[in-house]
């Protein structure tokens, strides 16, 4: 009994053996990547091991975002923890007639690996750092069916320009960083 109820603990503490956090925050468009998978097999078996695991103390929470802010003239997104400053990256934004909208928006979706969709020709890319959507997805704004966020991109020598159809264009270790940061729900203000 005592075995069980020390394989419970640790088993809702640590979450991953029952539920992999991987996979939840994915959308259809979304390539499903592989997740590992500890079974109860792999738990410790004797009583000195099981009493280590459970002292350890849980990871500390890793640091959010309360809100991001996008300065269009700057061409730079600043992700805020309350009036602290986190980070901020370079960006890419809306050309002449495809102007990124500003205003006040929410992070609606997250994507890792997303694969893009050509609007004009149907085609889907792979996903992975070469596709046109890079490595990651935060989607912020959807108006008349087109959906416009935060994406990384092959092209990462166009930072600080004005060269897309409406999206952020970041780097991929930057879009990676700031998918880190941030969860659906939180306030993206462009300006």
């Amino acid at each position: 009994m005592k075995f069980t109820l020390s394989l419970l603990t640790l088993t809702l503490i640590s979450g991953s053996f029952l539920l992999p956090i991987g996979g939840i925050n994915k959308q259809a468009i979304a390539s499903e990547g592989t997740t590992s998978e500890t079974s109860a097999t792999e738990l410790p078996t004797t009583s000195t091991e099981q009493e280590t695991a459970i002292s350890t103390p849980p990871e500390t929470e890793k640091t959010q975002a309360t809100h991001l802010v996008l300065n269009l003239k700057e061409r730079r997104v600043y992700a805020y923890q309350d009036d602290t400053v986190l980070a901020n990256y370079q960006v890419a934004i809306g050309r002449r007639g495809w102007e990124t909208p500003k205003g006040n928006f929410s992070v609606i979706q997250m994507v890792e690996n997303p694969q893009w969709k050509n609007p004009w020709n149907g085609r889907v890319s792979a996903a992975g750092p070469n596709s046109p959507l890079g490595e990651r997805w935060i989607g912020f704004s959807r108006e008349n069916g087109k959906y416009i966020g935060f994406h990384g991109t092959p092209g990462e020598h166009v930072m600080g320009q004005a060269v897309s159809h409406g999206c952020v264009r970041m780097r991929n270790r930057d879009v990676k960083a700031l998918y880190e940061l941030v969860q659906t729900g939180i306030p993206v203000i462009v300006q």
